[in-house]
Order: structure tokens, then sequence, then C-alpha cells
């Protein structure tokens, strides 16, 4: 079993884990919201044995009142993991195309589905650094060994659309979307524009520098700490709950939060929350 010291795996020790006795699990997740689907990239090319995982179909329940990206049955999800070949004591990482944004979906709901911190991580730099560093890349279809996970569900704290209320104002939520569609300026998916009354804004594109790397853990932590992040409770939201995960892997990575006290997540976030006509929504800069 290969432990890992933090949330983020480099290219390099990636690669010298697939070289070892103890191989990850390695998942892909590449994925755009509206599409194309992030499989044909996968089959064209993918870190050797890395597995694809579809977001939309096998990382979230079927849409509905729920949101955009419910969380997904636990039978189903257990599943879909046994398929990746991934076992009790597997350590897995997932990427996707860059930001780990998306990869940050599936680190939160394996650790959701009760995998301890140090055996789950988001590939720093994604698909993207890999190949800019000449690591190696194959379109074989990869074959693992069916694995024989069991999903515990419960190991990260949610909340629904009342809570997310009420800790708006009794502590620290943050909206991981982009400025424009926090501010209401524009919203290209969802039933109405603007945010949660009381939300503070930290897009998911601040927690990662120009070079596609996440930033340090003394800069993500000045950047939460600029919103009020402090001891008290805070969560976060973004358009469907899929990137604001990365919001919880960066209160960690920041150490502002220790792994077993991580931050809560409103899975439902804005597509939940702005189906509701009788559901306050705020516009502007201001929270």
């Amino acid at each position: 079993m290969i432990a890992l010291p933090t949330p983020l795996v480099t290219p390099s020790d990636l690669q010298a884990a697939l070289a070892g006795p103890d191989v990850p699990v390695v998942i892909d997740v590449r994925y755009r919201l509206g599409g194309p689907p992030g499989r044909p990239d996968h089959d064209a090319g993918h870190i050797p044995g890395a597995v694809f995982v579809d977001l939309d179909t096998e990382l979230a329940g079927a849409p509905g009142a729920g949101g955009r990206h419910p969380l997904p049955d636990p039978q189903q999800l257990q599943e879909v993991l046994r398929r990746a070949g991934v076992r009790g004591g597997s350590t897995v990482v997932a990427h996707d195309d860059g930001n780990g944004s998306i990869a940050a979906r599936a680190w939160w709901l394996l650790r959701w589905a009760g995998f301890p911190a140090d055996r789950v991580a988001v590939l720093d730099g994604g698909w993207a650094a890999w190949v800019a560093q000449g690591r190696p890349t194959t379109a074989e279809h990869s074959r693992p060994v069916a694995g024989d996970v069991t999903v515990r569900p419960g190991g990260m704290p949610v909340l629904d659309a009342d809570g997310a209320a009420a800790l708006a104002g009794s502590g620290l939520l943050l909206d991981a979307r982009a400025g424009a569609r926090y501010r209401g300026e524009t919203e290209p998916v969802d039933p109405r524009a603007g945010h949660i009354p009381g939300a503070h804004n930290i897009p998911t594109a601040d927690l990662v520098g120009s070079d596609g790397f996440w930033l340090p853990p003394e800069a993500l932590a000045e950047r939460f700490e600029q919103e009020g992040a402090g001891d008290g409770p805070i969560a976060a939201y973004c358009g469907s709950g899929v990137t604001a995960a990365a919001l919880v892997l960066g209160a960690e990575r920041a150490g502002l939060r220790p792994p077993e006290q991580p931050v809560a997540l409103y899975v439902g976030s804005w597509s939940n929350w702005s189906a509701d006509p009788a559901r306050p929504v705020a516009i502007g800069a201001q929270p």
C-alpha cells in the first residue's frame, strides 16, 4: 500500500509509483461542461493503466431535484470503482485535463466512500502536465483486474440548501464558480443567475498558478483568509457540486482544515438552490 502525504501527487511521483511494486489505480475523469465527452480523449491517449470514469453517469446520480450532479447511489459507485480495479487497500489517483477541479470530485467521492486521506490524491497539473513533461502515454485499452472495494458512504460532511443558508450566516460559505457567474452577470446552465446571499467567491481558477499547478499551501491559505477563513465552520458550493470539491481539497492542502475535519460540501449547489423560486438570490460582487 502506498501512503500519499498530501492530497496532490506530482507527475514524477506518480510515474515512479506506477513502476513500483504497489501500483496505484489511476482514474481519468476528463470532462467539459457542455461537451464533448472526455472518453474519446482517453481512448486517443492516456496514462498507461488508467481507466476512464465518466462524471455525468458514474460519479453522479441522475439529475433532478437534488441538482445536476447529485451523489451517486453507493452501490452504483462501488460497481464503478470495482470495474476500475479499486480494491480495499488501493491507492487511487484521479486526474482531469489540467487544473484538478473535476478530479477533485473523484477525490472527494472516494473520501466520502470511506477511503483514508492518505490513499486518495489528485494529479497536480493533470493530463496537460503529464504530456508536457514527456511522460509515457498509450492508446491501449486498460483491462484492470476487478476490485473488491466496499463503499461506505458518509466519510465527508455534506449540506442541503437549508444547511448552506444557515452556514452563510453563521460561518463562511464559499462559491467556487467564476466571478461572472457569482456576480450574476451570466448564467449559462442554471435557472437563475446570482449567488447564495452571504456567500463569498473563490473561483477554482484562483487555486492554480499560471503554470497549471496548484499554488503552494501558504498562497492557498492567504487566498482563503482573504475571504475570512478561520477556525469557524466553512462550506463550499459551485454550479452542481463538482468543482466545489476543489475548495475542500484546497483548504486541506493549505493546512486550514485537517483531513479529519474537512470543509463541508453543498452537493446540490447552485443547480439545486436556483431551481427553487422561494430561495433568495444575491447579485453583484458583495456577499
